[in-house]
């Protein structure tokens, strides 16, 4: 009989419980961040309507989308189809239950999201995204743009060891350029094409510019502009010396300058870099866009990014509902991590603590140990195995951090030592519980 292919389908990733252990802790950070920031956490569907995930989706989405194929009729026949983000959902969620939301609505949303893109290293086809963002009713200050920005890269330094960059810019600015310029006609074609001058040559973006049929006027005008780069104070400058007359493209340096100078006054000053090439592919961005990289490992690309939305509601309801938001894609961020060996593994073991009971007359006292231990926060195993000492030892040494041997004379005396696993220290049990979790 054939065996079936027992290995996870293309673009999903399987972890082993020492690496899910650290996935976990991270997550949980992040969500631990996004907490103490005040944003509330909810949980949308994992499956939608097509037309509502597909209103405002823009770019290739509809060809990486995954439709849901039912195989009997419901009540709900419409097509169907797997989330690819969370801002999407997020716009449904926030008109469905506007009446029991306070805004500006502060919100965090963890979970698996879903594309059909082609699986190659590094890119997934499911995968954690871990998102902040600020709705409100009618209009949303700037200022919230610089909120979300500081939360998600407080989030972010809780595990990034490397030094990080967030590269900031307002998708107003090329608007009002390319409106003066007269090529608002090719403007998502534009887009397009700053979205991939990092990855491209200048001569490829050179070409593709071209292509569109644009002047060398023209051409010359957007080159300018996409060379901008630096400080707050030397990018608005620069940007300012264009002389563009146009009012969203100067309510873009404005709104840019803005949010920097808050940024700013968060210390965020080494972190952050005005740069026009960010301009973000998703047309459902109208203003502030930002892209975290890390310099020393430019390979890896972005790390974390979003922007300012003022329209995605749109489609759905006529009242006005603009929000900013960042998403931290954790699959792929992880795994580029663990790819540069730049991942912190002290939390490998997932097990706090082993209890390795001599035999079963020590069963009792350790089964009561382990409740003790678990209402103090410690996760706890106890060694069931028939095994010999030595290879209960040596099973422990894989799974947990620490361990404690119970034997007739622990039972007794209740004198316990617990031994951690990785230095060889030992330590009283009063010790030990006092002593913080890694």
């Amino acid at each position: 009989m054939k065996k079936l292919n027992t290995s996870p389908i293309s673009g999903m990733q399987e972890l082993t419980p020492a690496r899910q252990a650290i996935f976990n802790q991270i997550k949980n950070q992040i969500a631990e961040v996004y907490r103490l920031h005040g944003f509330q956490n909810i949980e949308t569907p994992t499956i939608d309507r097509a037309e509502i995930l597909l209103a405002k989706a823009g770019g290739d989405t509809e060809k990486q989308i995954y439709k849901v194929v039912k195989t009997a009729e419901t009540a709900d026949d419409a097509d169907q189809a797997l989330r690819f983000d969370h801002t999407v959902p997020l716009a449904r969620y926030v008109v469905e239950h506007e009446n029991d939301l306070s805004f500006p609505f502060k919100v965090s949303q963890i979970g698996r999201n879903f594309r059909g893109e082609r699986a190659q290293k590094g890119r997934f086809r499911e995968f954690y995204q871990l998102d902040v963002d600020v709705v409100g009713r009618g209009q949303l200050p700037i200022a919230y743009d610089a909120e979300v920005i500081a939360t998600a890269y407080a989030a972010l330094k809780t595990f990034v060891k490397p030094q990080m960059k967030l590269r900031i810019s307002n998708r107003k600015i090329l608007t009002g350029l390319l409106d003066e310029l007269g090529l608002s006609d090719k403007s998502e074609q534009i887009f397009g094409i700053i979205d991939h001058a990092d990855k491209w040559s200048i001569s490829q973006t050179e070409q593709a510019l071209h292509e569109l049929g644009i002047s060398e006027a023209q051409y010359g005008r957007i080159c300018t502009f996409m060379s901008i780069k630096g400080s707050r104070q030397e990018a608005i400058q620069n940007l300012q010396d264009m002389a563009v007359k146009d009012t969203t493209f100067q309510e873009g340096v404005a709104e840019l300058e803005q949010v920097l100078k808050l940024l700013e006054l968060q210390g965020l000053e080494d972190a952050i870099i005005a740069d026009m090439l960010i301009v973000r592919g998703l047309d459902y961005y109208t203003g502030t866009v930002v892209e975290t990289f890390l310099p020393e490992y430019k390979e890896i690309g972005s790390i974390c990014s979003g922007g300012r939305y003022d329209n995605l509601a749109g489609h759905y309801t006529e009242q006005q509902l603009p929000g900013v938001g960042l998403s931290i894609g954790l699959t792929r961020l992880f795994y580029v991590l663990n790819e540069h060996n730049l991942l912190d593994t002290a939390t490998a073991a997932p097990i706090d603590i082993a209890i390795v009971p001599i035999s079963e007359q020590e069963y009792q006292f350790c089964f009561n140990l382990a409740k003790d231990l678990r209402t103090h926060g410690k996760i706890t195993d106890v060694i069931l195995t028939d095994k010999k000492l030595g290879d209960k030892l040596s099973y422990v040494a894989k799974i947990a951090k620490n361990v404690i041997v119970i034997g007739e004379n622990e039972v007794t005396s209740s004198n316990l030592t617990v031994k951690n696993l990785e230095t060889g220290e030992l330590q009283g049990l009063d010790e030990y519980l006092v002593t913080p979790t890694l």
